[in-house]
């Protein structure tokens, strides 16, 4: 794409302008990260003026290539970068960073800004969000690309840190990179061995380029981060090459500052009298603020235009594309306008009443119903395939050489699973789900939270959800797991009473394009419910609903229960009604789904004159009270589980019909004193 050429004049007035648009952001914002901008400058300037194909007039252009900073911290850096480049980032922006309201946060928000691909700062996050965009990228495109019509044909740019290199994710997510041979993938590493502590050497004293040739990457190194020729070079030769590249940029973080080399310029502004001196080393302006050389945008509005026709070539190619092949085209437009196939839900399996089995059984049944009418939809597990029930019958295993499969097989993973679900997710054309125990969620927790952040759709199938998983004890028992996640601001939690419930739940993860869903699946057979059968469909995407009520509608207790609780509820309201005491019984999936109905709705199922009210959850009772009010009680579990098969637990824990029963004529005070001489 480009010569190898030293640098000019011009070359180094644009990385000047940008190193000094983050400087002078710091400073006014007396906070920030100066020191990875005035090391970094150099290489991101020659990937973003030379070889990284994008067009700042359309951010969202499918076939951009994307940059990931997963160094976030110096997100001072991308800013400068996006206003020169033509983005929609005006000065006003770079003024206001990391204030209230701005585009320009402290690390970089995709949701903020155009051209800011993914949000990083978590150090790793960006890494693994890379490898999940690469993915995506050859899953798109051993999807759609035909002879002469490689309508998806991108790259994927990494600045990474040494403190991504130390973060486990990277590990994780660069061995499954390199397994899978994601040629298209670059990271530049910043070689600077300065973190917030000190010298690396305090605590890494690895050599990261043999790690990752050991993972089966290509690597080079670039001795002076200064050196565009040899920046050139490497870029040009990890073009060349079919497995993913490493560039390892021996950088001076801080570099032209009376602090260069030293952690004082890791995360502190330079300060007034060291700006000034490294702005008269660099030959720049001192009395200047925000300073932007008309002659140092040439560069980013030559790379602007290259983008322009680039994407322009690619609309026209897209054009002939639908010609040849009209099916495909249509699909290809499908996505791109965000739109799901007419119809499909039609393809969702309704289950008869009767018999039993686990909710993680029918999420697999429902997998398999929706791939066909769904090609968007692609996921896997964290290799536990047979126990979360992910894959898709029929299908390939997708691999370094079989990129239409559908099965993802990331390995033990989590972490890195999740924040690749996080990268596949934001190329808007994939649905991608990851499986693994609930338990497990903790390992990818990061991704969950910055998934949630971001708005994207990420769907987690966690099975294996409560104490009744039995005999692996508590090491796998989740307690605070599903509290964890419903404290998370945007994720939808669902945990569904029996098969039909799971349906229902899956319609809400696929139609749910403004945040990640979890689904909490059981490894034990539930009964399929007659009540869900008539009201999933209904009830389940409003977050709670009436399963059984008392005849008059006036109930003197309510039961609120989840998943595998629901049918115990129901078993506890026979026994209950027996003895003539009015119940109701409602089926609670998602707490979410319910806050956000009406109150008319909201006071339907639990009435405000309904203060007598048991929730039932094997799990935490944090947050339950939400719901059951101050008269109210929580049935759940206040410490760990223990290795037993599934029905001693109940038992040993009081989650059973007579269990919840008598706790619900204890919260009753019934039988009333006046009958208990009779009885």
């Amino acid at each position: 794409m480009s010569e190898t050429t030293p640098a000019t004049d011009l070359d180094q007035l644009a990385i000047n302008t940008v190193r000094f648009l983050a400087v002078d952001m710091v400073e006014k914002a007396e906070s920030g990260h100066p020191g990875a901008p005035l090391g970094q400058a150099p290489m991101t300037y020659r990937l973003w003026t030379r070889h990284m194909r994008h067009d700042p007039a359309a951010p969202e252009w499918v076939n951009r290539d994307r940059f990931v900073l997963s160094s976030g911290h110096a997100s001072a850096l991308l800013y400068a970068l996006l206003h020169l480049a033509g983005y929609p980032m005006a000065m006003e922006e770079l003024r206001r960073f990391r204030q209230l309201g701005s585009k320009t946060p402290g690390h970089p928000e995709a949701e903020l800004a155009e051209g800011v691909e993914t949000t990083t700062g978590p150090l790793g996050q960006g890494l693994g969000n890379a490898v999940g965009m690469a993915m995506a990228e050859r899953i798109l495109g051993a999807r759609f690309n035909r002879d002469g019509f490689p309508v998806i044909d991108h790259r994927v740019w990494v600045n990474a840190s040494d403190g991504d290199m130390m973060e486990g994710v990277s590990h994780e997510a660069c061995s499954l990179a390199g397994h899978l041979r994601l040629g298209k993938l670059t990271v530049f590493y910043d070689a600077n061995q300065i973190s917030i502590d000190g010298s690396t050497d305090l605590a890494f004293t690895e050599d990261v380029g043999r790690r990752f040739e050991a993972y089966g990457w290509h690597v080079q190194e670039v001795a002076d981060g200064n050196d565009l020729a040899a920046i050139d070079a490497a870029i040009e030769a990890a073009r060349g090459d079919e497995r993913p590249s490493l560039v390892v940029v021996r950088t001076q973080i801080g570099y032209g500052s009376p602090k260069a080399g030293t952690a004082e310029v890791h995360g502190s502004p330079l300060g007034p009298e060291a700006t000034a001196e490294t702005k008269r080393t660099l030959g720049w302006r001192e009395d200047a603020s925000f300073h932007v050389p008309e002659a140092a945008r040439g560069p980013f509005r030559a790379a602007a235009e290259r983008g322009a026709r680039a994407r322009e070539e690619w609309n026209q190619l897209v054009a002939r594309y639908t010609e040849a092949h009209p099916e495909a085209g249509a699909e290809l437009r499908r996505r791109m306008a965000g739109e799901l196939p007419r119809d499909w839900a039609d393809a969702l399996p309704r289950f008869p009443a009767e018999g039993q089995m686990a909710t993680r059984k029918a999420s697999g049944k429902v997998i398999n119903a929706l791939a066909p009418v769904l090609p968007e939809l692609i996921g896997g597990s964290a290799d536990l395939a047979p126990s979360n029930n992910t894959l898709v019958d029929g299908e390939s295993d997708l691999s370094a050489l079989e990129w239409g499969g559908r099965n993802l097989r990331f390995g033990v993973r989590e972490h890195a699973m999740g924040s690749a679900l996080n990268g596949m997710a934001l190329s808007r054309l994939l649905i991608p789900y990851g499986g693994t125990f609930l338990i497990f969620s903790d390992y990818m927790k990061p991704p969950i939270r910055l998934a949630a952040l971001m708005g994207i759709q990420a769907i987690y199938v966690f099975t294996h959800d409560s104490i009744f998983l039995g005999e692996d004890g508590p090491t796998h028992q989740p307690i605070g797991q599903l509290a964890a996640l419903r404290a998370t601001p945007n994720v939808t939690v669902l945990r569904p009473a029996d098969a039909n419930e799971t349906a229902a739940a899956w319609r809400v993860a696929i139609e749910n394009r403004r945040g990640p869903t979890a689904l909490a699946l059981t490894r034990q057979n539930l009964p399929v419910l007659p009540e869900a059968a008539e009201r999933a469909a209904e009830g389940v995407p409003r977050g709670a609903y009436v399963l059984a009520d008392a005849e008059d509608g006036r109930p003197a207790l309510i039961l609120i229960a989840t998943g595998s609780e629901v049918w115990v509820a129901l078993e506890a309201r026979r026994r209950l009604t027996e003895r003539g005491l009015p119940v109701r019984v409602v089926s609670m999936p998602s707490w979410e789904l319910f806050a956000r109905q009406s109150e008319e709705y909201r006071n339907q199922v639990l009435p405000r004159w309904a203060r007598k009210r048991l929730a039932i959850e094997a799990g935490s009772p944090l947050g339950w009270h939400r719901w059951v009010g101050s008269e109210g009680e929580v049935h759940a579990i206040e410490g760990f589980g223990a290795s037993a098969p599934w029905k001693d637990l109940a038992r040993e824990y009081g989650f059973t019909p007579e269990a919840v029963a008598e706790r619900a004529e204890a919260l009753l005070g019934w039988p009333r004193s006046d009958q208990r001489g009779a009885e």
